[in-house]
């Protein structure tokens, strides 16, 4: 009996980096290639000194040039009656939604944990718009409005990267061990916590945000700024990831909502029993 050879590809590993659902795996290339132009929106404000030329309207109308492209331009380029969705019903929607909910929670409870636990320091005087948590926190400062939106760009960017990373892991020959999975949440959310600490405190913006203690917080603070993303990664890793297993708007509200709890209990539980850096 003549033997069949065996394909060598038949159990080989498909390791990839973008999602298996087109809707996602489109929205996660867009999310990345906008990142560099945000980054040198921000970059062009520290330079230009924007920040402290301009009022409430300027800052904010600054902001919204680097969040609203996030939403705008996929509202735009994407067709979705092609694929029988409605726009609520897409990765690039739900996404948006998720992360401004999310940032919501940071800059409106946590920002108060950085504030008196990381040493955090926001000097905008000449900014009157601001929104934050009545009763947490001191209450020695306060937390601009523009922040809400700045940060929609920065935690797409952070979360969208993570994402890409993450599934590469678990679809390579590694994903087999289980407990690479939380290290890898880990190493990627204080690396992002870092790189923004550092790039953020820097002499461009030494007299409207500082910390102060960098060296403390660059080392110590951005473990504790990585619980953001410790509870919010394994949670968004999951939107949409199957094509066939799409979340309601409902479903992506309340996992946003869930992250954020998640975090507030990490940033309280540090707190009680670390304590300020």
């Amino acid at each position: 009996m003549k033997n069949t050879p065996s394909n060598p590809n038949k159990n080989s590993i498909k390791a990839r980096w973008f999602s298996e659902n087109p809707d996602k795996a489109w929205a996660e290339k867009f999310f990345l290639i906008y990142s560099p132009i945000w980054m040198l929106q921000v970059f062009l404000g520290m330079a230009l000194g924007i920040s402290r030329k301009v009022g409430d309207v300027g800052a904010l109308i600054q902001a919204l040039l680097v969040a609203l492209p996030l939403v705008v331009v996929p509202w735009l380029m994407r067709r979705e009656s092609r694929t029988g969705k409605r726009w609520y019903q897409t990765y690039w929607f739900k996404a948006n939604l998720y992360i401004f909910i999310f940032s919501f929670i940071g800059n409106y409870f946590g920002s108060e944990y950085f504030f008196d636990v990381l040493g955090m320091v926001y000097n905008y005087p000449q900014l009157h718009l601001n929104f934050d948590s009545a009763l947490l926190g001191t209450g020695e400062q306060k937390v601009p409005v523009i922040m809400f939106f700045m940060t929609q760009a920065y935690f797409m960017t952070y979360h969208t990267s993570a994402v890409v990373v993450l599934r590469r892991l678990r679809t390579s020959r590694l994903g087999k061990y289980a407990w690479l999975f939380p290290i890898a949440i880990f190493v990627i959310g204080f690396f992002w916590a870092w790189m923004e600490s550092f790039a953020m405190a820097n002499p461009m913006m030494k007299d409207v945000f500082y910390y102060k203690d960098l060296d403390r917080m660059l080392a110590y603070g951005s473990i504790t700024y990585s619980c953001y993303f410790i509870a919010s990664f394994p949670i968004f890793y999951f939107l949409d990831e199957k094509a066939d297993d799409n979340w309601g708007w409902i479903r992506t509200a309340a996992a946003g909502l869930s992250a954020g709890m998640l975090t507030l209990l990490l940033l309280d539980l540090w707190t009680r029993y670390i304590g300020p850096i």
